[in-house]
């Protein structure tokens, strides 16, 4: 494998293997580029990002510019880095023009999805919601599109019943690791993204994981697996937000939100029903269903938001 003088764009813990993968193979890391430090945890500490902390326990130089678009300083810099290559892995902040054209070989994304589906903030969690069976990599050729430049290598993981987003987020930062050291490697020609079946993945806020009953049990089943273990998915016990962080579709139908069996926590929606395994309440540990319902009771008739 040539040794490439690069800078590696990223934040958080998805992006830390690729930056070890290249790290340990070898290549000249001129830079590595994250979101500033921030107020984090309960005490709100300012904590500098996953990819930030790994960086600097390499001993490599970190650069945590706020904004990008208009800085023609930070531009300046990045130029004179002379770089090969920029490697980049959910940054977090969108490249201008002048920074994509910098690189020799220009900059290089690893998106956690099978391009052209999923293209944008969340393709993870939206993978997970749309039922799709299976995702991916794709080592794409940035441009200044919202993830449309040409794809270089793709890999796929299949999408269980079972499966949720940490799973998933787990397996793709492996992957993307593994496809981008081939890619430097082997130059691969680029594949133009077809326009057909395109779809985007928006940037998701906590109100997402709110649990609507009135929908099917199977589509709030893949919400529960979807956004764990962010946002999160909830639903209202008198007054209280509960967190769901598991549950499994059930027979059973009744008036959507309505508790239909006590012993085992299952809830009626829209269609079929949905029995909660694993609950959290404020301020509380979380519980597997049977332990949360010795010290609460939830009678059958119970309406949940």
């Amino acid at each position: 494998m040539a040794r490439l003088r690069l800078a590696f764009m990223g934040s958080p813990d998805f992006a830390v293997p690729a930056l070890r993968a290249l790290h340990e193979a070898g290549h000249d890391i001129a830079a590595v580029y994250c979101q500033p430090p921030r107020p984090a945890g309960r005490g709100q500490a300012v904590r500098p990002c996953p990819v930030h902390a790994a960086a600097e326990g390499m001993g490599l130089p970190v650069r945590s510019p706020a904004r990008l678009k208009r800085d023609e300083a930070e531009h300046a810099a990045f130029r004179a880095l002379n770089l090969d290559v920029a490697v980049v892995a959910a940054y977090g902040l969108i490249l201008p023009q002048a920074m994509l054209d910098a690189p020799h070989r220009g900059c290089l994304n690893i998106h956690a999805s099978l391009l052209p589906r999923w293209r944008g903030a969340a393709p993870i969690q939206a993978a997970i919601l749309a039922g799709d069976t299976e995702t991916g990599i794709t080592i794409m050729q940035m441009d200044a599109g919202l993830d449309t430049g040409a794809m270089l290598l793709r890999d796929a993981v299949p999408i269980t019943p079972a499966t949720t987003a940490s799973d998933l987020h787990d397996a793709l930062a492996a992957m993307g690791a593994r496809l981008i050291l081939r890619t430097l490697d082997e130059a691969p020609p680029a594949v133009a993204q077809p326009q057909e079946g395109a779809t985007y993945a928006p940037k998701l806020t906590r109100d997402d994981g709110r649990i609507d009953w009135s929908r099917e049990a199977a589509a709030l089943d893949r919400q529960v697996r979807a956004l764990n273990p962010w946002p999160g998915t909830f639903a209202i016990l008198d007054g209280e937000v509960l967190k769901i962080l598991a549950a499994t579709p059930e027979a059973g139908q009744g008036p959507p939100g309505t508790v239909l069996d006590e012993a085992l926590l299952v809830v009626a929606t829209g269609c079929g029903a949905l029995r909660l395994a694993r609950i959290q309440a404020p301020g509380r540990a979380a519980l597997p269903a049977d332990a949360f319902l010795r010290g609460r009771k939830v009678p059958a008739g119970t309406r949940l938001g």
